[in-house]
Parts: structure tokens; sequence; C-alpha cells
């Protein structure tokens, strides 16, 4: 079973940002997770529950890691990564050339607010870091559960404002001060003072629960994580809403 192509598609506005890092954008985030992010990135994968043969969509791909993680722990799968920033996915085509994984892992430029695929393409699709910078959530949201096939899984990996507590305290600590002071030191670029804000503009786990239920997902569980600054949230289309 192939995994679809590409169609037209308009590029959202955030990609520009992210050119400016994509160098450097997988030393960051393994600094600044302070090396748990790739462990996020397994739960993912798990979530997903893939098989041989499966299709999955990796929304805001970025470099790839998620896209290969994928590809690696489930063999037979094959994965098509979408994201709005050419610079992060130059990075990432060298990444999955290096590992061998071009005749299973096809990435392209695009918004999450237009996906360029048909309906019910993919058997599953997850999203890391990426749902926080999309201007119109929902919209992405339907957009996923348009081109998820009936029964398909979505994994949905975001960070999140910590909350009270002295744990929570101390992750807020590394989120307000540490994360882009360590980012713009390390990047010479203010972008991850961007990081920052929109974690403290992000919705609690239970508004974006709702958001997705009203998407037309039914919500299988919402796990957080690291004193809960990140949270997975695993659904699939509602019976009703996959038509």
């Amino acid at each position: 079973m192939s995994t679809p192509q590409a169609t037209e598609h308009t590029v959202d506005g955030s990609g520009g940002m992210f050119d400016e890092i994509a160098h450097r954008y997988d030393l960051l985030n393994r600094l600044i997770s302070l090396g748990m992010d790739q462990g996020w990135r397994r739960r993912t994968v798990d979530a997903l529950e893939l098989s041989p043969g499966h299709r999955v969509l990796d929304v805001a791909t970025g470099t790839a890691d998620l896209a290969l993680m994928i590809a690696k722990r489930e063999p037979g799968a094959r994965v098509l990564g979408l994201d709005p920033s050419s610079r992060m996915l130059e990075q990432g085509r060298a990444k999955v050339t290096r590992a061998g994984l071009d005749d299973r892992i096809e990435l392209c430029q695009g918004d999450a607010q237009e996906l360029p695929f048909e309906n019910h393409s993919f058997d599953a699709a997850c999203m890391a870091f990426g749902i926080r910078n999309v201007p119109d959530r929902p919209q992405a949201l339907r957009e996923l559960r348009r081109v998820l096939a009936p029964g398909a899984r979505l994994a949905i990996l975001e960070l999140s404002e910590p909350p009270p507590g002295l744990l929570g305290s101390f992750a807020r600590l590394h989120v307000h001060h540490i994360v882009p002071w360590l980012g713009s030191l390390l990047s010479g670029s203010r972008e991850y003072r961007y990081l920052q804000e929109s974690i403290a503009a992000f919705p609690p786990a239970s508004d974006f629960t709702r958001t997705l239920e009203e998407c037309g997902f039914e919500v299988l569980q919402v796990l957080p994580m690291s004193f809960g600054s990140v949270n997975l949230y695993v659904g699939t289309p509602r019976r009703e809403a996959s038509a």
C-alpha cells in the first residue's frame, strides 16, 4: 500500500521563523528538554499502535525526528512528513538519506490547515510540538480527521504550562527562563523566546481535549509527562465524523 502523494497546496506563515533555527534545531531540542524529547516521541509512536503496511502522516515533521522513529520502530510502515519550513525539511531529508530510509519516508512542504491529501488517506497521524504553532487549530484538527481512515489513530504531543505545585514550579522556571536563555544563547536568535510565550498561550489539557472532541475525535487518552509540562493526546475519528 503506497503512501499518498501530495498535491498542490499552500504553506502557512510559520515556516520562516523555524528556517532560522533549522541547523541547530535537534541539538537545541535535546538540551532544552534535558534529553527527554526522544522518550516523549517513543510514547507517541507507541500510542499509534502501528502495523505493517500502515500509511502514517507526520504533520509539523520538522527535521523528521518522529518520522524516522516511526519508520525504525515499525519497518512495514510508510511515512509522509509535512512541514511549512523548507530549511527544516532540508535537514530532515539529509537525516532520512543517512538512515537509508528514502524508500519509506517522504517529506513535503505544506500547511496543516490545508492538507493536500484525499479523504481517508492515512491509517495513523501524529504531530509533535506543532499544533501550538497553528493559527487555526480547529481547522487543522478537522483536516486531520478528514484524511484519517475510520479506526485510525491520532497522537498529538504538545508542551503545556505546568500545573501548580513544587515540581510544576520547577518546570515553569525551566520553561519561562532557562529555555529562552539557552535557546537564544545556542541558536544566536530570539526564536526560543516565542517558545515560552506560545506555551503560556496554549490551552489547558481539558480545553484542548474539548477542542479535539468538537472537531470530530473520540479522545482515548490524555497522558501528562514530565510534571505536566508535556501532554500526549490520543484519539480516533468518531464513527459519525469519519464519513
